[in-house]
């Protein structure tokens, strides 16, 4: 995955820091990593992948996982860290 943007003409490093933001938003509502997995139809190996960086996150699980904590995507992806939507 490309982690540069560009502004203004130039290219800009963009830490994405969705890895450790997934496990914070699930502890933060108390739900393990079993619980998120059913709730995204899928088994909880599979959700630890995306959590541990092991695998890339859909973009439409990115949308699901924004309304369901009531978070900004860019807030998930780690471009903000204020939480509330626009």
């Amino acid at each position: 995955m490309d982690k540069s943007r560009v502004i203004n003409g130039e290219a800009e490093e963009v830490n994405l820091k969705y890895y450790p933001r997934l496990r914070e938003l699930r502890t933060a509502v108390g739900m393990n990593q079993i619980e998120m997995g059913e709730m995204l139809h899928m088994l909880q190996n599979q959700y630890s992948r995306y959590e541990r960086g092991q695998r890339e996150l859909p973009m439409h699980l990115f949308i699901e996982l924004a309304k369901f904590y009531n978070v900004s995507l860019d807030y998930i992806v780690g471009l903000t860290d204020t939480k509330e939507r626009h």
